[in-house]
């Protein structure tokens, strides 16, 4: 198993959780990742402490309530395959949330560090764009929960939808320096998830200019990828479609990447 990938537990535990990255698990600054898997009734509550958090109801439906706000029964798609734009909550830090599943929930918790900026609020689909990017067998569908023009300290909470057989995070690009105004040093996780979860995969590769890292994953349902550095391209395998969200945040909030100049001609 490579060092970049992190597997789900078989089982959730008490609180519900089957997979947890935290940036001394990740070995690097700025992003934790958490997936919950909540049955009818179940609840679950987490400080947010120092982090700024948002919380995406994946699949299913639950209540959500905060320090101060309570939203209820919010959630519409069983799947992501549904493409339906995901609710979230977005927290501040020094506030909490309790998670009260509805309905067989399966929940992200995103975080990374928060200056408390913001008041908590809830991010419905009404609030999520939703955009094609790229063409032919690069193109895929993006749902923009948390993006740049959005308020937030730094984090980036993106989902993005790939058919079969098409490339995605193509052309290969990297945000790993911070060098404005070209480029900005961002941590990136991939959480996948397959439409044919038992037998599906997808390949993703990491690899660096001078290959110092040049590794290809095969990916299966429910793992996530960590993107510490690098350039990072995603492939669907023809039969079946991917879906992953990705979660970045680095010192400062704004996207800017590289693109490996091998194939940067394919924007053309």
């Amino acid at each position: 198993m490579s060092n970049y990938i992190v597997s789900p537990d078989k089982q959730a535990n008490e609180q519900g959780s089957v997979l947890k990255l935290t940036p001394e698990s990740a070995g690097w600054e700025y992003i934790g990742f958490e997936v919950l898997k909540l049955t009818p009734g179940q609840k679950v509550r987490q400080e947010t402490e120092d982090q700024e958090v948002v919380v995406v109801i994946v699949s299913g439906k639950a209540n959500v309530t905060t320090k101060e706000k309570a939203f209820e029964n919010i959630g519409e798609r069983m799947s992501v395959f549904e493409r339906k734009p995901a609710y979230s909550v977005y927290l501040p830090p020094h506030d909490f949330f309790e998670v009260e599943a509805t309905t067989e929930a399966e929940i992200a918790v995103c975080k990374a560090p928060g200056k408390g900026t913001y008041e908590a609020r809830l991010i419905g689909p009404e609030d999520v764009e939703v955009a094609k990017r790229g063409s032919g067998s690069m193109q895929r569908e993006i749902h923009n929960i948390l993006p740049e023009d959005k308020p937030a300290d730094s984090l980036f909470v993106i989902e993005v939808f790939t058919p079969e057989g098409n490339w995605s995070s193509y052309p290969p690009h990297k945000h790993d320096e911070n060098k404005l105004p070209q480029e900005t040093y961002l941590e990136e996780t991939y959480y996948h998830k397959n439409n044919h979860p038992e037998k599906g995969f997808a390949i993703q590769r990491l690899y660096t200019d001078d290959l110092s890292l040049n590794e290809n994953l095969t990916v299966k349902d429910g793992e996530v990828v960590i993107v510490p550095k690098g350039y990072h391209p995603v492939s669907a395998p023809p039969g079946y479609d991917l879906y992953y969200m990705n979660v970045m945040a680095g010192p400062v909030r704004t996207w800017k990447f590289t693109d490996d100049k091998d194939h940067e001609w394919l924007k053309k």
